[in-house]
């Protein structure tokens, strides 16, 4: 068998085009949207993120505001950067770079941010309206699957996905996501994770398997059924190295597949900037 590959693509450009109209509408009203940046540090990869994005707001018509604290700044220099961000005008949505440093407490910093301006969807307030169904940004990994799918119309509602993977930036939210009642989600979710010794019983039932572990080469053609629809969500570097969770012989057995590069990253970014327009949207009354 050879797998249907869902390149993350596609689905990224078909997102950002559809935030063009918006932009422009807000920019009409007085209201140009900016996404904020706070860079702590020179870690190369990180600024090299940050770069990405500031261009990408730029071809949008976003501004891009942006606070680079030293390697060694303190938590309250963190904290006033965020303040200042949630003071400006100027700024709608806030991402922090992470990682930072070792001495800065970054889930600390998180909760001094303001919640309608968190971009990453991970702010406590948000997480709780995530589970309660209520308006609110959506972590953007997985935003970026439901809408990955979505594009490719493969059939979530009613379906049994398992989800590899329990963290709070993919695992956690993407099951309340999928679970919720909407045509590209309402499915059976299951959450499972290296401390469920049989885990691999629950991929191998699923029809839908999401792999968030953040563990190279987790998953392996023999946890799955074949035909299943695989989608690798986690990854972990080493170095400039990407490492993702599924195992590449995965293909032999899937019906289709996101692919090794190029599959989920681009959703996530997609969504950054969507979360972003949507709370100048907020802020600006459209």
């Amino acid at each position: 068998m050879t797998a249907r590959m869902l390149p993350g693509k596609p689905v990224a450009e078909e997102v950002l085009s559809g935030l063009g109209p918006r932009i422009e509408a807000l920019t009409a009203a007085g209201h140009q949207p900016g996404l904020g940046t706070i860079l702590v540090g020179d870690d190369s990869a990180s600024a090299g993120y940050i770069r990405m994005k500031q261009e990408k707001a730029a071809e949008l018509g976003l501004t891009s505001p942006h606070i680079h604290l030293p390697q060694d700044a303190t938590q309250a220099d963190v904290v006033a950067a965020i303040r200042e961000m949630n003071d400006a005008d100027d700024v709608d949505g806030v991402l922090i770079q992470h990682p930072t440093p070792p001495q800065i407490d970054f889930d600390a910093a998180l909760l001094e941010l303001d919640p309608d301006k968190d971009v990453d969807g991970l702010h406590p307030v948000n997480m709780g309206r995530l589970a309660l169904g209520m308006p609110g940004p959506v972590p953007c990994t997985p935003a970026g699957i439901e809408a990955l799918l979505a594009h490719y119309e493969i059939p979530v509602a009613g379906r049994e996905v398992c989800i590899l993977g329990r963290g709070t930036t993919l695992g956690r939210p993407l099951a309340l996501l999928l679970s919720q009642k909407r045509p590209t989600a309402n499915a059976a979710v299951t959450v499972v994770h290296t401390g469920v010794p049989n885990w691999d019983d629950y991929t191998r039932r699923a029809e839908i398997v999401i792999a968030a572990a953040g563990v190279p080469g987790i998953l392996q053609p023999e946890h799955l059924t074949p035909g299943v629809t695989v989608v690798g969500g986690g990854v972990r570097y080493e170095g400039r190295r990407l490492l993702p969770d599924v195992d590449e012989r995965c293909e032999e057995v899937a019906g289709a597949i996101t692919p090794r590069v190029g599959g989920v990253g681009p959703t996530t970014i997609a969504m950054l900037f969507k979360n972003a327009v949507d709370a100048a949207e907020r802020r600006a009354g459209l």
